[in-house]
Parts: structure tokens; sequence; C-alpha cells
């Protein structure tokens, strides 16, 4: 029998008992109890339980006791209170429907897992079978909260007067940072087109273009070396202004994700949040990304260590190296298996060892305790404010080894300690980024993040002479140790663009090339304009608390860009491959 559901399978309450309705979903389980059976049906918005009974309607028990997992169904009957049977653990659990007639609307093969959260079967197989593993509860209420979250933001960004601009996927190569996707074009053989790694230049000229604020919810590609945690294919929340200053990004971003937090997940999260150097973050945590839930900071103790008598640390401290160390509470608890594993972090994270220290009543102990004076002893407890009962660790390297290696340390304590609470929110922005760094394969300066950020305009004098310390108008905005977005005031003025250039040894004529529109574009009046781009993957997963941004994409790829479901990348027809003019050498 065709008809409109009356309700979906998540709305009806003990208010509707009584009521004659129609419902359509999945048949979730199915029990015959004998002479009674039960069927959970579900749908996206939830699920309720449908009562046949034999002896009230035989005809409609005889066919719901056919009904298989998942076979689709439509349910007509009325809707009745379960009294002390009700199931407190779902919201339609006061109630349940007594069937007066069942349709089966499609069947089922028998499924390749079960629909359940706690499913068991291995990914590779849940994303080949990507439409079942849908249906579970868990990824069903991320993929419904990734919605939620793109119309917040949209709402939030109109009261801001923003504008949503799309701009081409169809764009020029400009390969400038991580390699394009190319599509080859039918039309213009031999000529290419590229998916863009970002909207960068089209904001930039859409500035230039007058239209002062724009956002887009934004498709990026990157043909990189995949990780754990990234995807070819990925969508950022683009945001571009005119006249911005970072101060103005900074209250703009911050007041569209307490208003996201606030209404998806009933949180009120702190503003302003916590601006911080990217020189400090390094320094006290090891990494541009600092996870601020708990404290723990590193303490540079390369001075009182210089004339040690540990060659490690007076050696390092010789070459123009650092010594780093973090003061951990409770020693005794630390056993020496348990710093093995620390060590193995230390050494997996490029520094050459770790060092420890034992703090006790009236000795130190340790893997070099021994060749400290007493002297040493107490100025490094003196500049780390430790004591009896606190374990020092220590790495000594060149400066970012020890500082990235001890970093790593810092987190698997404080994971360690229970520290690292997924309950708490810790926002931060870094800021002051360096402008440049040292590509080893081109031997020259390249941008850390794209050549159009501007540099801090105090550094302007050292930008031909020592780049490598010129400081970026640039900043990122981080969660709980992962970076959210990042962005930057760009560069406005042609003949500061025009020194950036010479600075990455891109000359006149191959800046030409590559950017020549946008060079175009900012002889006619360009506006100072800066934005930053947040990973909407990243921000659902971790709202989520989702273990991989895969739980939080419809669609993904694997971590080396396939897709099992469409079995795609695939081979073509020789005769598309013909129509681009494109032959294939094995």
């Amino acid at each position: 029998m065709d008809g409109v559901r009356t309700h979906n399978c998540g709305e009806l309450r003990e208010s509707d008992i009584g009521a004659q309705v129609m419902l359509q979903g999945w048949a979730a389980s199915v029990r015959d109890h004998g002479g009674c059976a039960f069927i959970n049906l579900r749908d996206r918005f939830g699920t309720t339980q449908i009562k046949f009974d034999q002896a009230l309607n035989p005809a409609a028990f005889d066919k719901a006791v056919g009904v298989r997992s998942e076979f689709v169904i439509q349910v007509t009957g009325t809707v009745v209170g379960r009294g002390a049977n009700a199931n407190l653990k779902i919201p339609t659990g006061g109630i349940e429907v007594e069937a007066g007639s069942i349709e089966i609307l499609s069947s089922a093969k028998p499924l390749p897992f079960q629909i359940a959260d706690d499913v068991d079967a291995q990914e590779v197989t849940r994303l080949k079978y990507r439409y079942l593993d849908l249906r579970r509860n868990q990824l069903n209420s991320n993929i419904v909260m990734r919605s939620k979250v793109c119309k917040m933001v949209r709402d939030y960004l109109e009261t801001r007067d923003f504008l949503e601009i799309e701009t081409p996927i169809l764009m020029k190569s400009t390969p400038e940072g991580a390699r394009d996707f190319l599509v080859p074009s039918r039309v213009h053989p031999g000529q290419f087109y590229a998916l863009p790694q970002s909207p960068q230049t089209f904001k930039q000229l859409l500035m230039v273009s007058g239209f002062d604020r724009y956002f887009q919810i934004a498709r990026c590609f990157r043909d990189e070396d995949l990780r754990a945690d990234r995807q070819p294919e990925f969508t950022q929340i683009d945001i571009e202004m005119s006249f911005a200053v970072p101060e103005l990004i900074y209250e703009i971003v911050e007041g569209m994700l307490k208003h996201v937090w606030k209404h998806a997940l009933g949180i009120d999260i702190q503003t302003p949040f916590l601006r911080m150097p990217y020189s400090e973050a390094m320094e006290k945590y090891g990494c541009d990304k600092p996870d601020m839930r708990f404290g723990m900071e590193m303490v540079t103790i390369t001075d009182e260590v210089a004339g040690s008598g540990f060659k490690v640390f007076s050696d390092t401290a010789a070459a123009g190296g650092v010594v780093t160390a973090i003061k951990v509470p409770d020693a005794e608890k630390w056993s020496r298996k348990d710093i093995d594993a620390l060590t193995q972090t230390a050494t997996d994270n490029g520094a050459k060892g770790l060092a420890w220290f034992k703090i006790g009543e009236s000795e130190w102990s340790g893997s070099a305790a021994k060749f400290l004076s007493d002297g040493d002893k107490s100025a490094i407890a003196t500049k780390m404010q430790a004591g009896p009962g606190d374990l020092l660790l220590v790495v000594a390297d060149r400066p970012n080894k020890a500082r990235q290696a001890m970093g790593a340390v810092r987190l698997k304590v404080g994971d360690r300690l229970g520290l690292r609470d997924p309950k708490k929110m810790a926002f931060l922005w870094v800021t002051e980024f360096p402008m440049f760094e040292w590509d080893e394969e081109g031997q020259r300066p390249t941008a850390t993040h794209h050549p159009f950020t501007s540099p801090v305009m105090e550094d302007l004098p050292i930008l031909e002479s020592d780049p490598l310390n010129v400081r970026a108008r640039a900043y990122d905005v981080i969660l709980n140790g992962t970076e959210l977005g990042g962005g930057s005031i760009r560069i406005h003025s042609s003949e500061v663009q025009k020194r950036v250039f010479s600075a990455m040894r891109i000359s006149d004529e191959s800046a030409r090339v590559k950017f020549g529109f946008l060079l175009d574009a900012f002889e006619f009046g360009p506006p100072p304009h800066g934005g930053i781009a947040l990973g909407l993957d990243r921000m659902i997963m971790l709202m989520c608390g989702a273990p991989s941004i895969r739980d939080v994409i419809a669609f993904p790829k694997t971590t080396s860009a396939s897709d099992l479901m469409t079995d795609s990348p695939s081979d073509v027809d020789e005769a598309q491959l013909r129509d681009l003019h494109i032959a294939i050498k094995h």
C-alpha cells in the first residue's frame, strides 16, 4: 500500500497514545516470542518498537516473522503505552505501535556486518559497504552534526555581513606547495586544469572586487602523501575580509566557534582565546599546536648545564644546541620500564636519547646523576622549581629536534597521567610563525604558509638578508593540541610581494607565469585584507569525539587514497584517453 508516513521513527511519545500512525523504515531487529513478535523499526530520527500479536492479527504476524534484518517495511497501527515494560534508554521507549498491517517495501541480503555501534568488522569492509556503515547510529549522528554545524556557521557569518560566494573547481595549476591534482582538457589538447588546494587566490581577488567579507564551505584537493587523518579531498570553512587586522579575525572566528559550540553541544567556551607567539610555543611545548589542557611546560636549562660534567649536556650547549626538560610529579610512580617507554618516544621523534633524574630527599638518582655536581643539581632544581619527589626528563640536541622530541614526551606523560581530558576545551591562537622554511631539495627558502602571507612589518629590513628569521603575520587556531585552522594577513603591496618572491628565489618571469592574474589585479587598488581557513572535517571530529576524520565524512578515502566502495581510482576506456590526447606509458 502506498502512503506517506505520519511520523518518523524517533517522534512518537506517550502523548500520542491512541493515535493511528503509519511508519516506514528499516527493520533493525526482529524477535519472535511465540505468538507475539517485535520489530525495532529504525530511520535516521530514531527507533520505534512495533508489536505484532498473532491472536489479534494473524496475517500481520505471519508476515512480520518473515522479515529479516534491514528489510525496509511500512507499518500501520495504533500507538499504545508500554507501562512497566518501558525502555527508558531511548526517547520512544514509553510507547510501541500495535501493528494493524505491514508491507515489505524491499528486502535485504545477509549483511557483511551488523548495523551496530559496537561493530567488530574491519574498516576496509565497512568502507566497501559505506552505505551500510552510515546506517549505524554513531556515524549517522556524526553526519547529522556536520550538517547542523554548517548551518550554524552560515547563520553566524551572515550576521557579520559575510557573503557566501563559490569559487572555481577547475583552475590554473600554481605548484608552490603540495602537489596539484591535474585535470586534462579535451578542448585544449595537452593543457591541464588543476583542482584547487584552497580558494586562496580567488578569495583575494574577491577582496579586490570589493565584496569586503567572503566565506565559503569549500572543497579542497591536495595530492599529498597521506597520513591517518589526511584525505586527498577535504572541506574547509574559508573566510576572507577586507581592511582586516589579526585582532578582528580573532574576534570573528572566536565568535563563530562560540556560537557553534553553544548551539551544537551546549558548551560555553571562554573568549577571548589565549594568544602565544610561535617561538614561545616551541620553547615551552615543543610544537606549534600545543595542548593547553595541562601545564608541565618545558624549561630550557642549557645555561645551567653548559659547564656540567655530563658531556651530552655540555657538548650540546657548546655546539649551539638546546637542553630542555620537564618536571613530572610523583617520581616513585614511574618505573624504569615506564621511563624506557618515554625514551623510545623521544628517539622515535628524532632525539638521541632521554636523560632522567629522580630527586630524593638527600640525593639524585637516574641515568646520568653521577655526572652532575651538587652545583649543577642546585642550578637545575632552581630553574625548574623542582624538589624531592619530582622526576626530571631531559633531552639535549639541536634546538628544533630537542624541543619536538620533548614535546612528544610531554604528551605521552599527559596521557599517562590522564591530563588530556577530552571533555575539556582548551583553545589557543599561535601567532607570528616563521615567514619561511628551508627547502633542502631546492636549496632555497619557501613560504611556510603561502607566498601571499604578509611579513611582520618590523622584519622587512631583513627580508633579503636573513629571511629565515622573518616573522609572518600568520596565526593558527588550536584546540586540544589539534590545529583547527590557519590564516594570515595578506600582502597587498606589489613592492612587498615582489620582495617576497625574490627572497624565495622566484623570478619575475616565474611569478608572472604562476600568479600573473593575481599580480595584475593588485595593480588596480587592492584593499588590505586577510583571512583564515578552518578544517571542517577536523572540527567535526573533535566535536563528535570521533577517532578519525573518516568517521565524519560521508564517503571518505582510505589512507592510500582509494575509494573501496566505488573501486576508484580505476582504469578508463581508451576512447576517453584518445579524446583527451593522453597515452599511458607502462
